[in-house]
């Protein structure tokens, strides 16, 4: 006779059946859901609902880290002395009611290294509302006397400090301009409306526009406004041979590239102050930024 012994009741063991997948929480490491199994029902609500949470803070604060990172990294991109854009005066203002002939698309360059500072030889005694007109006068001389296919002065500014886009291709792009001969390449060109000879008052809310707009270009490609960059001559009747390197402030008179006495005595004497307050719209400091003057960085730059 056979005796049958009675079954012994089976152990439960902790953690997932064999051959069965365990089921994970989203981001709930194993251990976690292998101590589960071993609390009754409610402690393992109670401790699943903990370790949720502790695994969603843990989510929440690398989220805050990531977004910390990408706004410093942001912050980075944008350059540490930039300047703000200033208000500019579209074309579309002063060619309002002329009918432009078809001109020559634009043409670019990478990036602008420097802004040379003109003046337009014309009276001083004007209206500051008239300006659209005394640009438009100037376009129409250069286009039809001159035969160019558009106004040369990227932007112009009036004694009032308005500033205005003069050749067309965009405020915001590095447009090629026509303003200083064997210089127009990486190169920003502003007019000061009026003339500016020994002895001439040059209005503060002008040098205020030039240096805006010289800080916000120069801005754009990292450069100081009281430092000197390398640009290579494309015409020979500059004052330097085609093909050669010149060194030249980035805030430059029209007369530093070329045989004339633009953009008058007046305004150069103007122009170390004009850098010096586009440096300080940058955020510069003289302690700050004494590598920024070094020629062989911005030669680099110039690249």
């Amino acid at each position: 006779m056979r005796v049958r012994r009675a079954r012994q009741p089976r152990k439960r063991r902790c953690g997932p059946i064999a051959d069965r997948p365990a089921r994970r929480g989203p981001g709930l490491p194993g251990p976690f859901v292998a101590a589960l199994g071993c609390l009754p029902g409610l402690a393992a609500v109670v401790a699943l609902g903990v370790c949720a949470n502790g695994v969603e803070r843990a989510a929440d604060r690398a989220g805050t880290a990531r977004r910390a990172g990408s706004a410093q990294q942001a912050a980075r991109a944008s350059g540490p002395h930039t300047a703000p854009r200033p208000r500019i005066v579209p074309r579309s203002v002063w060619l309002r009611g002329t009918a432009a002939a078809h001109r020559p698309p634009p043409r670019y360059d990478d990036k602008v290294l420097a802004v040379f500072v003109h003046h337009t030889d014309s009276p001083n005694d004007y209206d500051c509302a008239d300006t659209p007109r005394i640009i438009r006068s100037l376009w129409t001389g250069q286009t039809r006397d001159r035969s160019w296919d558009d106004i040369g002065y990227n932007f112009l500014v009036d004694k009032c400090g308005t500033l205005y886009e003069g050749r067309a291709g965009g405020a915001d792009r590095p447009v090629t301009g026509a303003h200083t001969q064997g210089f127009n390449h990486r190169t920003t060109g502003i007019a000061a409306i009026g003339t500016f000879t020994d002895g001439a008052a040059v209005p503060a809310a002008m040098t205020e526009a030039i240096a805006a707009l010289a800080a916000w270009k120069l801005g754009l490609a990292g450069l100081d406004p009281r430092a000197e960059v390398r640009l290579v001559s494309s015409n020979s009747n500059s004052r330097y041979p085609r093909g050669t390197t010149a060194t030249l402030p980035a805030v430059a008179a029209h007369r530093d590239a070329y045989m004339t006495r633009c953009p008058g005595p007046a305004l150069v004497a103007r122009l170390p102050a004009i850098r010096q307050r586009a440096a300080a719209l940058q955020g510069r400091t003289a302690a700050r930024d004494t590598a920024a003057h070094d020629g062989t960085a911005q030669a680099r730059q110039a690249g």
